[in-house]
């Protein structure tokens, strides 16, 4: 998974599941993370933070992050995703800062946080007026022990974070490894041969895969045609849109959405 769009009705997103690698990433959500069993490795920006049970932490929209897995435990993480337009009063800062430190250790959580988490995990189809209230609970004990530093000051300078947030932001367009390259004033095949080593795949490929998450996302929380959400996520046909989620997913579009509304 290499983007994560939010449930466009309620502005919450939430997943209880084991931890697995994830490649650097970013995306318009707050991140929350919550580990119930076991351990995992959070990378934001150049840094790594280990996370035990218990351990709660949390990612500014549009901060590059990756997950580690290395141990042999039972592992089980809570993840939410919320809009940042849940919160307006506070959007000015989550949109130029970010936590220096996002791990907070289990002994350090507050039992609210805690509560509003797994509140917030388990509802289907909550209050929005509670999701808010409790997704701001979450917020108003970051702002008040978390200290925030501004967001130019974590890996900016870093050229898979500038690459990740250069595809994040263009991938619906068309887009090539070539302007790529120019816009970020490097060489084609330095930026190649990053793909190859980082993400073990090449540009194509890594680029289908966004396209491909925000594209699964639309399928579970819209009812917008299979043609339109195809062109809206940067496939420039159908034809090479079901071929490449059929690749990845062994079911075509179609079938994928079938099989998510008989599951709900």
């Amino acid at each position: 998974m290499l983007l994560v769009y939010e449930n466009k009705n309620t502005g919450l997103s939430s997943e209880w599941k084991e931890p697995v690698h994830v490649p650097p990433h970013l995306h318009e959500a707050i991140e929350v993370v919550y580990v119930t069993d076991g351990e995992v490795e959070l990378g934001v920006g150049p840094a790594l933070f280990h996370m035990d049970e218990g351990d709660f932490a949390i990612i500014f929209p549009n901060v590059i992050h990756h997950y580690q897995v290395f141990g042999q435990k039972k592992n089980k993480v809570i993840y939410l995703y919320l809009d940042p337009k849940l919160f307006p009063s506070y959007y000015k800062e989550l949109q130029n800062y970010s936590p220096e430190n996002p791990v907070v250790k289990k002994r350090k959580v507050h039992p609210d946080v805690v509560n509003a988490i797994k509140y917030l995990a388990e509802i289907t189809d909550g209050n929005p007026m509670l999701i808010k209230a409790y997704a701001q609970m979450i917020l108003a004990h970051v702002f008040t022990t978390m200290p925030l530093i501004n967001k130019s000051a974590v890996g900016r300078d870093d050229l898979i974070y500038n690459a990740v947030e250069y595809v994040a932001k263009n991938f619906r367009e068309n887009i090539s490894l070539e302007k790529m390259a120019y816009e970020l004033c490097v060489s084609k095949y330095v930026l190649s041969r990053m793909f190859a080593k980082t993400f073990h795949c090449n540009f194509s490929k890594y680029v289908n895969g966004v396209r491909l998450n925000y594209a699964v996302a639309e399928l579970e929380n819209t009812m917008d045609s299979i043609t339109n959400i195809c062109l809206d996520c940067g496939f420039e046909s159908q034809r090479t849109f079901n071929r490449v989620f059929k690749d990845r997913y062994k079911i075509t579009p179609r079938e994928y959405r079938k099989r998510m509304e008989h599951d709900k």
